[in-house]
């Protein structure tokens, strides 16, 4: 009798120490967190739809037809759905959606995208569940992002606070292959950047060691080429004064020199693609290099391709005046060039402002009963869309689903954490949409 008591006991004193689930959330916001629970076979149900329809980049047809999927969700709920195509980029366009609230509300914009890397050759193509995950291409890149959206503002127009929302949504048709000129792809966005107050991207959640984490920054995504030169000549005279060093010499050193002089914080750079010989051609889209030349030939050409992520704008500054300081340096008898691509990625940097967005969040997890998430290492994620904003407007990145294996066969996404993120993002925007600007 006494060990029952004691374990009676016991259980209670467990259960008080438990977070109470949605303990601290206003009626209103359990009702969201109800509406997103009733609803998950529904989110699961949209989910294989998107995903069972092809939206491979360079699927134009494809990716128009997920953003129609996307208008038929939006307009229900009130919004005013743009389908804008970008035929000058050759790129299938994006989706553009605008919920007026409040006239002196906080004007917040929505970051996703529709496309995926995988084009209708590829093997993978249909959606699969099995013990609590979906499996199918972009299931976590980014469609589950995209149901969450949904998800969230359904619960927001049940609970009576998507009246007084202002929310603008860009989906992207090419976020996984920009559309060239970047400057034309980007250009809607970047505008609504400006004209917002805070950006909410939906690509996926990322966990560290088993704990959910914020994103409050992403890293650029730069491509860059040497080219280098030198004299052609018979092998017997390398290194002499009249022939010199050679270009494959050349290259090896500048990217020597990149190795041991260039590594600081947050900053990675990859040759990807090198080439040298007699002749060494790349070409017109640089992820292919074709070279002959012979053993005793100082090769007068060679090139090398490859990448630069940085943290912010200073960073990215910093890096490439050094890295054009070692190119210039030259070796005898040679010379070499360094050129960047167009289109590139710009950092989102961690802001004191990003960081507030992110203590908002982690408002929502301690009401949810659920735990605080530290920010994440920007080391650990790629470079995003919300990145083309940051420059102008606080933002927060991951609030998509979790997911493993993106892009390669076999993505699939964690069912439950449609509920959980749909969940959190119901609540801060309707917390956000309360406020004034």
């Amino acid at each position: 009798m006494k060990s029952a008591r004691f374990a009676a006991l016991a259980a209670l004193a467990a259960l008080a120490l438990a977070p109470a689930a949605h303990a601290k959330l206003s009626p209103i916001e359990s009702r969201m967190a109800g509406t997103v629970k009733a609803e998950q076979e529904r989110s699961i149900a949209l989910l294989e739809r998107l995903v069972n329809q092809n939206s491979g980049t360079l699927n134009l047809a494809g990716v128009e037809k997920v953003a129609e999927m996307m208008r038929a969700e939006l307009e229900p709920l009130g919004f005013t759905v743009t389908w804008k195509p970008t035929p000058e980029t050759k790129r299938a366009g994006h989706l553009i959606a605008v919920h007026k609230g409040r006239v002196d509300g906080k004007k917040m914009l929505l970051i996703a995208h529709l496309d995926t890397v995988f084009e209708p050759d590829s093997p993978f193509q249909t959606f699969t569940r099995k013990d609590g995950w979906g499996e199918g291409p972009g299931a976590g890149d980014d469609k589950g992002g995209m149901v969450v959206i949904v998800a969230a503002l359904r619960a927001m127009k049940a609970a009576g606070t998507l009246k007084d929302a202002n929310i603008e949504i860009h989906m992207t048709g090419d976020e996984e292959d920009a559309g060239d000129p970047i400057e034309k792809s980007r250009a809607d966005l970047i505008a609504a950047g400006k004209r917002s107050d805070i950006a909410l991207d939906f690509e996926g959640l990322v966990r560290d060691n088993g704990a959910d984490m914020g994103s409050i920054a992403r890293r650029s995504s730069e491509s860059w080429t040497v080219t280098a030169t030198g004299m052609s000549a018979h092998s017997s005279g390398i290194f002499s004064a009249e022939v010199g060093d050679g270009a494959i010499n050349e290259l090896a050193r500048i990217i020597r020199d990149f190795r041991t002089e260039l590594p600081e914080p947050n900053l990675t750079f990859n040759v990807g693609l090198i080439a040298g010989g007699q002749e060494a051609t790349l070409d017109t889209g640089g992820i292919r290099a074709t070279a002959n030349g012979k053993t005793n030939i100082v090769a007068p050409i060679a090139v090398a391709r490859g990448d630069l992520r940085t943290l912010s704008p200073e960073q990215s500054a910093r890096v490439k005046d050094k890295m054009a300081a070692i190119v210039a340096r030259h070796l005898p008898g040679t010379d070499a060039k360094l050129a960047f691509d167009p289109g590139a990625y710009p950092p989102m940097a961690p802001t004191a402002g990003n960081k507030a967005l992110l203590d908002r969040l982690n408002g929502v997890n301690r009401d949810m009963g659920l735990p605080e998430m530290a920010a994440l290492d920007p080391l650990k994620r790629g470079a995003g869309d919300i990145s083309f904003v940051a420059a102008d407007v606080d933002g927060l990145a991951g609030l998509g689903t979790y997911s493993t294996g993106d892009h390669a066969p076999g993505e699939r996404v964690e069912l439950s954490s449609i509920e959980r993120q749909a969940t959190r993002a119901a609540i801060l925007m309707s917390r956000i949409a309360a406020e004034k600007r």
